[in-house]
């Protein structure tokens, strides 16, 4: 049943519209796509919402784990509106987006007009001011390391199916299905390093971050694994700085701001808060029922947040973790992506499939902002001056994109590029 659920929502995406915001205050839908047609036996965006909503229900995995994480989550207001709509481009990329359960990290900003995002074996670049969009790299056929460091796999990986990314200081990182750690910078040709885990488990998620040292500051990049391992990279040195090894696959490890604790999480309801440089654990936190695949850290340091697939997220303040501060609930799917503005003020979380969540962190997180959309939340990101939210969409088809913008004006100085 899923299955030609999602094939009805492919078809949907494939033949949507470009839509801008006049647009969508006119009527249209946010997505562009066209109700009462052939391809959709739906009259309407409700009434599929609502068949659709049916139909995640009745599939959704273990409902009883379900039922005991919803009864410790707290009320939330809805209708809160903290980013307008402001466009759908119906496709960054002429090439089709694997559907990655669990997974929303395929779309990175570094600015608001640079946005990076995944197409099968091809990372790619967007302009969100001129909507132009370029290939970055192609992992499809055989790349090499352009030099030879301490470490590096110099003969190269063929075919990489890209499983997780990550882009920052200048960096685009790239995990595959096997244990391949591929880096790039942004700023140089080529590729500056390929690196294969010795047990060649796939990789689950990466982030980049900085890291004190007894000098300055140092780019390091975390790699989790289905094999339960943990490893940090410094990416000056081209080399695997540590390996930590927990006993379920880990999906996911964020750093604190800064870089001297790790919140790692995975195939088990407990997280653990560890040393980034030793890997030793400082504390164990529980509160989830399920598994947890996401994370991140508010930038004070003090609090972070985790998702699960029993469909809620999970915040805790660094100094206490006996219990979560709050708890937040989904509606159909895991909590497979988390992010938070640079200023602290609002934090973003996207189901698996079919809803965004923002929420405002200033009022303890009793309001919200609800999106709603139809099709795989493949990534979820902030601009870096919290102007723009910006989330990915896809069902096995090719990558799309919905923009918001941070209400707090009258004028919108993208405006008159819509």
């Amino acid at each position: 049943m899923e299955m030609e659920d999602n094939e009805t929502i492919g078809v949907l995406i494939e033949n949507s519209d470009n839509t801008t915001s006049l647009e969508a205050r006119s009527g249209k839908d946010i997505q562009g796509i066209t109700w009462k047609t052939e391809t959709s036996d739906y009259k309407s965006r409700d009434e599929f919402r609502r068949f659709r909503l049916e139909r995640l229900w009745i599939v959704e995995p273990r409902p009883l784990i379900v039922e005991q994480a919803k009864q410790g989550c707290q009320p939330t207001l809805k209708g809160g509106i903290y980013y307008d709509y402001f466009k759908y481009n119906n496709c960054l990329m002429p090439f089709k987006q694997d559907y990655s359960p669990d997974y929303g990290g395929m779309l990175w900003c570094t600015s608001r007009h640079d946005l990076y995002f995944c197409s099968r074996y091809k990372i790619g670049h967007l302009n969100a001011l001129t909507s132009r969009t370029t290939e970055v790299l192609d992992v499809k056929g055989h790349v090499v390391p352009s030099k030879e460091h301490p470490g590096n796999h110099m003969h190269g990986f063929t075919k990489t199916c890209i499983e997780a990314m990550a882009v920052g200081h200048k960096l685009l990182i790239i995990g595959g299905n096997y244990g391949e750690l591929i880096c790039k910078h942004l700023n140089r040709p080529g590729v500056s390093f390929c690196f294969q885990l010795e047990n060649e488990a796939k990789i689950n998620s990466i982030e980049i971050f900085k890291r004190p040292t007894a000098t300055s500051e140092a780019i390091n990049f975390v790699a989790s694994d289905q094999g339960g391992g943990v490893d940090v990279f410094d990416v000056e040195k081209t080399f695997q700085f540590s390996h930590f090894q927990f006993p379920w696959p880990v999906k996911h490890a964020s750093s604190s701001p800064d870089g001297r604790q790790l919140v790692v999480v995975g195939d088990d309801p407990e997280g653990r808060l560890v040393d980034s440089e030793s890997g030793s654990t400082i504390q164990s936190f529980r509160g989830h029922f399920g598994c947890s695949c996401s994370s991140a850290w508010h930038p004070d340091g003090n609090m972070f947040a985790t998702g699960n697939t029993d469909r809620t997220c999970r915040i805790w303040d660094v100094r206490n973790l006996l219990q979560p501060v709050a708890a937040l609930e989904g509606n159909a799917t895991a909590i497979s992506s988390i992010s938070f503005t640079s200023d602290g003020r609002f934090m973003a979380m996207c189901e698996d499939v079919d809803f965004v969540h923002v929420y405002d962190v200033q009022d303890a997180f009793r309001r919200e902002q609800e999106i709603d959309l139809f099709g795989h939340v493949s990534g979820l990101s902030f601009s870096p001056d919290t102007e723009y939210l910006f989330i990915s969409v896809s069902i096995d088809t090719v990558p799309t994109l919905l923009s918001y913008q941070r209400r707090h004006r009258i004028y919108h100085y993208l405006d008159s590029m819509n």
